[in-house]
């Protein structure tokens, strides 16, 4: 099959959905499609059409649908189309749930989340990570004297980008934590609230936007990872984690939770750092809390396959042509 993919993120983004469109992209050819990726769809013919972003892609869902009606169509259900967008905008987020013949949730609760009329065409996929063997070896001279933690994602307020900088300020002072953040800044007042973070907490380090080794090297490097969000679809980084075997500390979201289980043990509540806080300094102590997290998320880690995300991919595939030709 020819498919086309729209995703709002420009080619050569960093952003989560380009990674995620260009990810799908590989999938689906090694599957036997052909894949376009887009940013903006003008009528072109195709025998299935992939919308990342309920919301965002709403433009391009509308002319697919009008143009092509007799065409399955699949919508990617993003974190601020559920948690934001479909209350903010709901008519248009609502419009592409509705029209999508699929649609694809990035964790275990989103049937929770959306309107109940929509679990019916509703297929869960969990974003697949490489394994262990694609990471370097930890650096030395960065794991020997500082207990490292790794916060990973643009600067943005859905992502609460610096609650782990700000729960290290309230760490004992014997403590050898050090925060280390990697990611773009969204705008001017993330960029400077970050440089100014780093200028007066020692405990914090800000990289900026790095590439795929160098974001490898520095979760090799740490002992747990903070994601701190306040909305999630699915975070691509959490399913890295498992897959490197390395301990998440997380706000207690549904798209985390959704991810790691009810029952994994490095919850917080959004927002506290207090809390978190309380976690990173058990996590550096307490050698078997931490012991126990990397377990948890060992057993985590066959989820988050390629395989099996190629399974989930093609299950949405065939079930928006079943319910497509149901519509004609």
């Amino acid at each position: 099959m020819h498919l086309i993919l729209i995703t709002p993120a420009q080619p050569g983004s960093k952003a989560g959905n380009r990674a995620t469109a260009e990810r799908w992209k590989a999938l689906l050819e090694t599957a036997g499609h052909s894949v376009e990726v887009a940013t903006e769809y003008h009528g072109e013919p195709c025998d299935a059409f992939i919308a990342l972003h309920a919301w965002r892609s709403v433009d391009a869902i509308r002319r697919f649908s009008e143009t092509w009606p007799e065409k399955p169509l699949i919508v990617a259900l993003t974190g601020t189309d559920i948690y934001h967008h479909q209350h903010e905008y709901p008519e248009d987020t609502r419009y592409s749930m509705e029209i999508a013949d699929a649609l694809i949730g990035l964790h275990d609760l989103v049937a929770h989340d959306i309107p109940a009329r929509f679990a019916s065409k509703l297929v869960t996929l969990y974003q697949s990570a490489d394994g262990p063997e694609a990471f370097p070896a930890p650096q030395a001279d960065a794991t020997e004297k500082t207990f490292g933690v790794c916060v990973i994602g643009h600067l943005r307020d859905e992502k609460d980008s610096l609650r782990a900088a700000y729960a290290a300020r309230l760490l004992p002072e014997e403590s050898q934590i050090q925060v280390v953040c990697a990611g773009k800044a969204h705008n001017e007042e993330w960029h400077h609230k970050a440089e100014q973070e780093v200028a007066g907490n020692p405990r914090f380090r800000w990289l900026g936007e790095l590439d795929k080794t160098s974001t490898r090297q520095l979760m090799a490097n740490s002992q747990v990872m903070v994601i701190s969000s306040v909305m999630e679809g699915g975070a691509n980084v959490v399913s890295e984690a498992c897959r490197a075997g390395l301990p998440v500390l997380a706000s207690d979201i549904p798209g985390n939770v959704g991810l790691l289980g009810r029952d994994y043990g490095g919850y917080f509540p959004v927002g506290d750092e207090q809390a978190l806080a309380d976690l990173l300094y058990r996590a550096e102590t307490e050698p078997g809390f931490l012991e126990t997290l990397k377990k948890q998320v060992g057993g985590l880690a066959a989820r988050f396959l390629p395989e099996k995300e190629q399974a989930s991919l093609e299950q949405a595939l065939h079930l928006a042509m079943q319910r497509c030709s149901q519509r004609h």
